[in-house]
C-alpha cells in the first residue's frame, strides 16, 4: 500500500439526463435552471467540471418512467420524480466537444441491450473523445423496464448478472477483435488494415451468440473505463470480476471501508491486482462560505422533499408497490422475498432499521429514497467539509467520491469554488489532469 500522504482522491460527478438530479426535489430549487431538454445545459455542468479537474462524469439512467407506484405514473409525472430520461449518447458527445479532458460516462443495461450493440457505441465514443469513455454496467431494476421491450416482467436478481457476465464476456472479445496496429491506411500498397490482426468472436453462451468481428478498430483505451455498482453478494462476485470504479452507497466511512477491503480481496481472489478497484461512494454537499450560510442553505434544499417522491422511487427500485400498505405496516417475510429490485438496498433496509420485518416508514427511513439522507451528507464551510471527506479517504473507506446534486448546476459550481481549491492546497486532489486518456487519469492499466 502507497503511503496515504501520496494518495490522491478521485472526483467524479453524478448526473441524471432528467429533469432533477438524484435528489429529486432538485427541480424544486429555486436556482436549478430549467434546461434539462437542451445541451448547453450539460454541456455548461460539464465545463464547470472540467475547470474543477474532475476525473469524470457519468449519467444515471432507466429505461423507463416509474410506474410501479399505485400501478401508475400519474404521481410521478405530476411531482416529477425523474420522469424524463433522454437518451445519452446525444448528451456525451456534445459534453465530449464542450471539454478536453473530462471523462464522460454512459449507463448502459445489458439486460435489454445486445452486446454487439454496447461495444460498438462504446468504443465509437471512445474514438470521437480521444479515450474519454466509461460505461456504467446495470442490469436494469424493474418490470416497467422490461415492459418496455416487450417482455411481461424483468428477470430474477442472480439470472440478470449471470446474463451481465456473458454480455461483458462477448462485449470484450469484440473490443479485442481488432489488435492494435491492424489498421495500416497505405495508400501506396492499397492496403487499409491487415487482416491476420482482425479476429473473429465466435462467441457461444447460453444467452448470447456474437459471430464477430467489431466494426469499430480498436478504440484508444482498448476497453472503456467499467463502472458498476454491485453491492449484494452477486453483485459483488460481478464487481471483483469486471468493476474498475466501484459506485457505491453506504451511510458510513465504517460500512464504505468494509465494502473496500472486501472487493479488493475478491478482487485478488479473481486475478486482479487490488488496485485495479477502485471506491467512490455517492455524497450530498452542501457548502458556503460560513457555516451559517452553509446551514440556511441546506434547510431550504431539504424542505423541497416530499413523501410522494420517496414512495414513488421506493416501488421503482424495490419493484414493488408500496402503495399497497399503510406507512406504519410491517412488511411480511413473503413481501420482502417478492422484492426483485436493488438487493443491497433491500439488506441496508433491514440492517439499519434492525427488523426481519421494516415497515414502509422504516424503508423511507433507512434508505433515505427522495431525501437528503439517501446518501452521506458532508455540509459546512469548505474547510468543514474537506474534513469530513479527508476523514472517509484518509481511513482508506473510499478512493475518492461520486457528488450528487443538490440543484443544477449550483451544487457543482459550489463544490468547484468552494471545496475544490482547499483539497488541493491539503494535497489530497490534483492540480490538473495527466496527458492520455480517462485510464491514465485513474491510475487504470490498458487491457
Amino acid at each position: 500500500m502507497a503511503d496515504n500522504l501520496a494518495r490522491q482522491m478521485l472526483l467524479v460527478a453524478f448526473l441524471q439526463a432528467s429533469n432533477c438530479s438524484n435528489y429529486t426535489g432538485s427541480w424544486r430549487h429555486p436556482d436549478t435552471v430549467s434546461g434539462f431538454m437542451d445541451l448547453e445545459f450539460y454541456q455548461d455542468i460539464a465545463a464547470t467540471l472540467e475547470r474543477g479537474k474532475f476525473h469524470l462524469a457519468f449519467i444515471d439512467d432507466r429505461l423507463a418512467m416509474p410506474s410501479r407506484y399505485g400501478d401508475s405514473f400519474e404521481e410521478a409525472v405530476e411531482h416529477g420524480v425523474r420522469v424524463v430520461k433522454l437518451d445519452l449518447v446525444p448528451i456525451l458527445t456534445a459534453m465530449g466537444l464542450a471539454t478536453k479532458s473530462l471523462g464522460l460516462g454512459a449507463t448502459y443495461s445489458t439486460t435489454y441491450y445486445s452486446p454487439f450493440h454496447v461495444a460498438r457505441l462504446f468504443a465509437s465514443l471512445d474514438h470521437f473523445t480521444h479515450g474519454r469513455i466509461a460505461w456504467n454496467v446495470v442490469t436494469s431494476l424493474n418490470d416497467s423496464e422490461a415492459q418496455n421491450f416487450g417482455m411481461a416482467e424483468h428477470l430474477e436478481h442472480d439470472d440478470r448478472y449471470d446474463v451481465a457476465d456473458e454480455f461483458m464476456e462477448a462485449a470484450c472479445k469484440l473490443w479485442d477483435s481488432w489488435e492494435d496496429g491492424a489498421v495500416l491506411l497505405d495508400k501506396q500498397t492499397g492496403r487499409f488494415a491487415d487482416p491476420e490482426k482482425v479476429h473473429r468472436v465466435d462467441y457461444s453462451g447460453e444467452w448470447f451468440q456474437v459471430r464477430g468481428p467489431s466494426t469499430v478498430p480498436r478504440s484508444p483505451q482498448g476497453h472503456p473505463v467499467l463502472i458498476q455498482a454491485g453491492q449484494s453478494e452477486r453483485g459483488r462476485q460481478f464487481a471483483a470480476r469486471w468493476g474498475e470504479l466501484l459506485f457505491v452507497i453506504y451511510p458510513t466511512s465504517e460500512a464504505c471501508k468494509a465494502y473496500r477491503d472486501d472487493l479488493r480481496r475478491r478482487a485478488r481472489s479473481a486475478g486482479r491486482d487490488p488496485d485495479s478497484v477502485k471506491v467512490a461512494p455517492a455524497v450530498y454537499v452542501v457548502v458556503d462560505e460560513t457555516a451559517e450560510k452553509a446551514q440556511r442553505k441546506l434547510e431550504q434544499i431539504e424542505s423541497l422533499a416530499n413523501q410522494v417522491d420517496s414512495l414513488t422511487l421506493l416501488s421503482e427500485v424495490f419493484n414493488y408497490d408500496f402503495s399497497q400498505h399503510s406507512v406504519d405496516e410491517p412488511l411480511s417475510e413473503e413481501i420482502l422475498a417478492s422484492m426483485t429490485g436493488l438487493r443491497g438496498f433491500l439488506d441496508r433496509v433491514i440492517d439499519l432499521s434492525g427488523t426481519k420485518n421494516p415497515s414502509v416508514n422504516d424503508f423511507i427511513k433507512w434508505s433515505g429514497r427522495g431525501t437528503l439522507r439517501e446518501l452521506p451528507l458532508f455540509t459546512g464551510t469548505p474547510a468543514q467539509v474537506a474534513d469530513q471527506m479527508e476523514s472517509w479517504f484518509q481511513a482508506e473507506a473510499c478512493d475518492g467520491f461520486v457528488l450528487a446534486a443538490t440543484h443544477m448546476p449550483g451544487a457543482y459550481q459550489d463544490f468547484v469554488n468552494l471545496v475544490v481549491p482547499e483539497l488541493q492546497r491539503r494535497g489530497l486532489f490534483r492540480q490538473d489532469y495527466v496527458e492520455g486518456t480517462l485510464r491514465d487519469n485513474l491510475g487504470f492499466a490498458r487491457p
